[in-house]
């Protein structure tokens, strides 16, 4: 027992860090932690769940909620290091997700690829993820995306459709491996 106190100072810390750095959210749940100092820019409205742990130790973590969008991220939720999550109309993680590092999900692609029109922005698609959905480091989901609950999308996929419950999927572009 003598870790004990370290732990709880460490998570006691952890807690305050979440409390200050997340001050901008609209709601913040209990027992939230945060390790690292993210980039948290909220235009529209964020909601960070109960018990959600979010690292931005090694690369910053950046939480963007544009003006009219939602982020929303569900209790028990652990978000690692270096993701991107920005949300210019919704991007929603459910419950008890683990988000690995470096993962993005932009639910907008800011620019149109036709040549004339690059200036332009597309409209928005919502990023759904449900709950209990493991998303490997580095992955891409793409806006308009459903990653139904029970899922797994393997490290470095980008998944460019959506994902059935209790599926596997990895590759780019992101295809079923198995079901499980």
């Amino acid at each position: 027992m003598s870790g004990y106190p370290r732990y709880v100072w460490d998570n006691g810390r952890a807690v305050v860090n979440a409390r200050w750095a997340l001050r901008k959210a609209d709601v913040v749940g209990d027992k939230v932690r945060l390790r690292g100092r993210p980039a948290v820019t909220n235009h529209g409205r964020m909601v960070i769940g109960r018990r959600v742990q979010l690292v931005s130790t090694i690369a910053t973590l950046e939480l963007v909620a544009a003006e009219g969008g939602l982020l929303e991220i569900g209790e028990a939720t652990l978000v690692n290091f270096g993701c991107s999550l920005v949300a210019t109309e919704l991007v929603h993680i459910g419950a008890d997700c683990h988000i690995g590092p470096y993962t993005m999900m932009l639910d907008n692609d800011y620019h149109r690829v036709e040549p004339e029109r690059r200036l332009e922005r597309p409209p928005s698609k919502p990023i759904v993820v449900e709950d209990n959905v493991w998303i490997g480091a580095r992955s891409i989901l793409m806006s308009g995306v459903t990653v139904a609950r029970d899922s797994c999308v393997a490290a470095g996929s980008v998944v460019t459709s959506d994902v059935a419950p209790r599926t596997l999927v990895g590759g780019v572009p992101a295809r079923v491996i198995r079901e499980l």
